[in-house]
C-alpha cells in the first residue's frame, strides 16, 4: 500500500487551522516559519484575544510558595507516563502517519475493553513511553476542539539529526509544519491533534532545566 494514498484520505479538520487558536496563534510579529523558510504559517503570541495582565508578581509568588529548591524537592510518586490516549477516525491512516512518517513503532493493537468494535493501539515514543489511540466507529465524534482540560499539544523529544530528517519527511509527504525558536517543529496529525517535535533533550527546554 502506498503511504501517500492512505495519508491523502480526506481529513476531519483543516490542519493549519488546528493551530490557530486563542492559546497558540495570533496575528502579531512572532510568526512561525514553514520548513522552507516562508513566514506564512500561524503567528504565535498574545495580541488577538483582549488584554493580558502583567502576572510577573503572581508568578514570583507561586514560585516562592510552591517551587522547592532542587536539593529539597522530594521524588515523584509516579514511575512515569504510561501512555497518552488520543482519538483516531481512521485506524490505518493513523498507523501510517505515526509509524510510517514519524517512525514510532506500532507495539500493540487490540479491541478496546470498554467499547465493543473499538480499537486500542499503541506506539513507542521512546524512553519507555507510549502514545495510544482509540477509534470509535459509529460514535459520530466531532472535529478536534481546544477545551479546558483537553489536549493542547504533545511535544516529543528527538535528536537534532532526527529533527531535521523527520521534518523533511513530513514536508515531502505534504504535511504542513511550522518552526519556532529553531528547536520546535509544530504540525498536526491526521485528525488535527497538535504535535511538536522538539530537539531539546528530555528535561530541558530553551536552555532551561525543567526536570
Amino acid at each position: 500500500m502506498d503511504m501517500n494514498d492512505v495519508w491523502n484520505r480526506p481529513t476531519r479538520v483543516n490542519m493549519t487551522n488546528s493551530w490557530n487558536t486563542v492559546a497558540m496563534a495570533t496575528k502579531d510579529d512572532t510568526q512561525a516559519t514553514n520548513t522552507d523558510g516562508a513566514t506564512d504559517g500561524p503567528s504565535f503570541g498574545t495580541q488577538h484575544d483582549g488584554d493580558h495582565p502583567d502576572r510577573v508578581d503572581e508568578w514570583a509568588a507561586m514560585r516562592a510558595k510552591y517551587l522547592l529548591p532542587d536539593d529539597q524537592r522530594p521524588a515523584s510518586s509516579a514511575r512515569g507516563q504510561h501512555h497518552e490516549a488520543l482519538l483516531s477516525s481512521d485506524l490505518e491512516r493513523t498507523i501510517e502517519f505515526y509509524q510510517g512518517l514519524l517512525e514510532f513503532p506500532l507495539t500493540k493493537l487490540f479491541q478496546n475493553r470498554d467499547y465493543e468494535g473499538s480499537t486500542h493501539f499503541f506506539f513507542d515514543i521512546g524512553n519507555g513511553n507510549a502514545l495510544a489511540f482509540f477509534d470509535f466507529p459509529g460514535l459520530g465524534l466531532e472535529e478536534y476542539s481546544e477545551v479546558l482540560g483537553g489536549h493542547h499539544h504533545l511535544a516529543i523529544s528527538v535528536t537534532p539529526e532526527n529533527w531535521e530528517r523527520l521534518g523533511k519527511k513530513l514536508s515531502d509527504a505534504g504535511v504542513e509544519t511550522f518552526q519556532v525558536s529553531g528547536s520546535s517543529l509544530y504540525f498536526a496529525g491526521p485528525d488535527g491533534e497538535r504535535l511538536e517535535l522538539i530537539s531539546d533533550p528530555l528535561g530541558e527546554m530553551y536552555g532551561e532545566q525543567v526536570l
